[in-house]
């Protein structure tokens, strides 16, 4: 799941996070993002942090992102399918897909992570995250397309991302149930008299698991993870080098209301049967751009040198004709180098392409790269006959 950059309003009063306490404690440094006052490192800085999270286990405080249950008697998933080209029907319980919510011309108004977490009846129940920026916005389309016909209750709940190949170990030593979660579900479990949901995803390229559970109950169960010294904490600086290595959006960078499923590259979460019924927003411009090819696509971008390309940053051909922009750049610690993602025309998205990045002034030779940088460390066994998209 991604997150979003704090691009809201500059004058509202930052919130904290249930576990804002614990993160003075440890020295972390915290900034304003997406209207929360977060970690972006702590003591042993990003770098560190990065490398940990890829060589054993990071805990990530995620509180911020929007939490949500839909429900409905007429079924949620027809509710939602309603703003999503994914395909919520056919979600088994407790498996998860990654989608987007459309606008009519088929821009990305955010991305979110959707979970069939049945009731006790057996009806169908959608647990919801979003983006953190985008929750107000989101929760009122999806409120208002469940208007008369269902439920959106907002939830008021902790978010713990638990990530590296030793998560499962670390986890399952204090919730032992949950080394047996498959790549793409959630499970409900009982914990020190708390229900808890945990799935195992997260948005770092590595097996990992997110822990959502009471906002009063978050702080105990991170300390819990922590205590054994292999979890350490991480923060916003870390998570998005690791999800840049990993090739993974970030909303606001490298996906908006602008950027259709098409050009990011994200039409694998469209379903066969939504394709087929060509029923959801923007259905016409994103099968035809399916069909003939967008007008640009994102790339990944491996910059010479070592000076990294950030945001924003033009994109020329070695000719000097501009091609496109970058949307998310910076170093990757497990790569040694700068990476960089962007927007390209198509006649220069293949990869070995060679193209410039427009670098403070400097044309910096780069080349377009196949995404991920890093392998995706995803915890395949047992997985899913049906569902899962990879996010």
């Amino acid at each position: 799941m991604t997150d979003t950059p704090d691009k809201t309003d500059p004058t509202a009063a930052p919130l904290a996070t249930p576990l804002h306490d614990l993160h003075v404690e440890l020295g972390g440094r915290m900034v304003p993002f997406a209207g929360y006052l977060l970690p972006v490192q702590y003591r042993d800085g990003i770098l560190a942090e990065h490398r940990h999270t890829r060589e054993a286990a990071s805990l990530f405080d995620v509180s911020h992102m929007g939490q949500a249950m839909l429900t409905g008697d007429a079924g949620p998933a027809a509710i939602l399918e309603r703003l999503v080209p994914g395909d919520i029907a056919s979600l088994a319980a407790g498996a998860m897909r990654y989608t987007m919510l459309l606008n009519d011309d088929g821009g990305i108004i955010d991305d979110l992570m959707v979970t069939n977490l049945p009731d006790a009846a057996g009806r169908q129940a959608l647990f919801l995250v979003v983006n953190a920026a985008r929750k107000a916005i989101d929760f009122d389309l999806i409120g208002r397309s469940a208007a008369g016909s269902g439920a959106l209750e907002v939830l008021d709940r902790g978010l713990i991302a638990l990530q590296g190949p030793k998560a499962e170990a670390e986890l399952a030593a204090i919730v032992p149930g949950a080394a047996g979660l498959r790549f793409m579900t959630t499970q409900q479990f009982e914990h020190d008299g708390h229900e808890i949901l945990i799935s195992r995803s997260g948005y770092t390229g590595e097996d990992g698991f997110e822990i959502s559970l009471p906002a009063a109950a978050t702080e105990a169960f991170a300390r819990r993870l922590l205590a054994s010294g292999t979890v350490k904490p991480a923060g916003l600086g870390a998570r998005d080098s690791l999800r840049l290595e990993a090739g993974l959006c970030l909303y606001g960078n490298d996906i908006d209301e602008t950027t259709t499923p098409v050009e990011a590259g994200l039409t694998w979460a469209i379903g066969k049967r939504r394709r087929e019924e060509a029923n959801f927003p923007g259905a016409d411009r994103i099968l035809r751009e399916m069909r003939d090819g967008p007008s640009r696509r994102r790339v990944g971008l491996r910059p010479e040198g070592r000076a990294p390309a950030r945001e924003g940053t033009e994109i020329r051909k070695p000719s000097g004709e501009p091609v496109g922009t970058v949307t998310s750049g910076g170093f990757g610690p497990t790569v040694g180098a700068p990476i960089a993602m962007g927007y390209v025309e198509p006649g220069s998205a293949e990869p070995g392409t060679r193209v410039e990045l427009m670098v403070r002034g400097n044309a910096v030779p780069a080349t377009v790269a196949a995404l991920p940088f890093v392998p995706h460390a995803y915890h395949r066994q047992q997985r899913p006959a049906k569902g899962a998209g990879e996010k």
